[in-house]
């Protein structure tokens, strides 16, 4: 994951601001807003686990449940066109439209990543 960090599950962005002379980043895919700041990569990588550590904690405390990234389902919006093809040709192979994108997703990163 070239420009993402990762620890404890959570990923975590890495952009520079020339301006202020600094990398920052937040927490991806969650709903919660999560950011850190560093003026290396090696302090934004231990802002970055301090943030998810810290998040982790808070959540604790508040009794809430942690945000986990990627519930595990989303909505793609297609087109019609695109929509019918992939449950016609779902039909045909027996298997759902979920197991139909859920391979062509497994196909897709495996040969792009």
């Amino acid at each position: 994951m070239g420009n993402m960090l990762q620890y404890r599950g959570y990923y975590g962005s890495i952009e520079a601001s020339p301006e202020d002379n600094c990398l920052f980043g937040k927490l991806q895919f969650i709903r919660a807003l999560v950011s850190y700041e560093g003026q290396t990569v090696a302090e934004l990588t231990q802002a970055f686990q301090a943030a998810v550590d810290d998040y982790l904690a808070d959540c604790g405390t508040l009794g809430r449940t942690p945000e986990v990234p990627c519930k595990g389902s989303f909505n793609v919006r297609v087109g019609h066109d695109l929509h019918l093809a992939a449950s016609v040709a779902a039909n045909r192979q027996h298997i759902t439209l979920n197991d139909l994108t859920r391979r062509a997703l497994s196909e897709y990163i495996a040969h792009h990543s």
